[in-house]
C-alpha cells in the first residue's frame, strides 16, 4: 500500500505526474488532500480551490484508490494509523532534516519513502504568480 499527500490546489500536470508515478509503484494508493485549515496553518495561505472540490478532483483520478483528509503535516501520525508500506514524495525534499528523520522513523514501522522526480516548470505557486500578473 502506498501513500502520498498534497494540497493539489489548481490541479496541474505536476500533480498528475506524481500521482501516476506513485500508482505505478504500488497496488493500492491512498492520497491525502490537505484540508483548508491544514494549509492555512503551515503555509499561511488559503487554497484557491476549496478542500471538498480538491478532494473530489483527486478521487476522480483512475490512479487513486482512496482519498483521505490530511489534517496534520505529521506523516508519521498517518503511518501509525494506516501502516502503509511506502510514502511517495517529490524529490525536492530528499536529504532534508525533516525527511531524514521520517526515513529513520518509518523504518521502525517497516515503511520507506520513495522520492519521485519533480516536474520542472510547473507548480501552484507559479500558477498563482501568473494569475496575479
Amino acid at each position: 500500500m502506498g501513500y502520498t499527500t498534497g494540497v493539489y490546489d489548481m490541479f496541474h500536470i505536476g500533480h498528475l505526474n506524481l500521482i501516476k508515478r506513485a500508482k505505478e509503484r504500488c497496488d493500492y494508493l491512498i492520497v491525502g488532500v490537505s484540508t483548508d485549515e491544514c494549509v492555512q496553518n503551515y503555509k499561511h495561505k488559503t487554497p484557491i480551490v476549496g478542500f471538498e472540490d480538491r478532494a473530489q478532483i483527486i478521487a476522480s483520478l483512475k490512479y487513486v484508490d482512496e482519498v483521505v483528509a490530511q489534517t496534520s503535516m505529521d506523516k508519521l501520525e498517518f503511518l501509525k494509523q494506516r501502516h502503509f508500506d511506502v510514502m511517495f514524495h517529490g524529490d525536492e525534499w530528499k536529504g532534508t532534516d525533516l525527511y531524514n528523520r521520517y526515513e529513520t522513523e518509518f523504518k521502525k514501522y517497516g515503511a520507506k519513502i520513495d522520492y519521485l522526480v519533480h516536474t520542472d516548470g510547473i507548480s501552484s505557486t507559479l500558477l498563482r504568480e501568473k494569475i496575479q500578473k
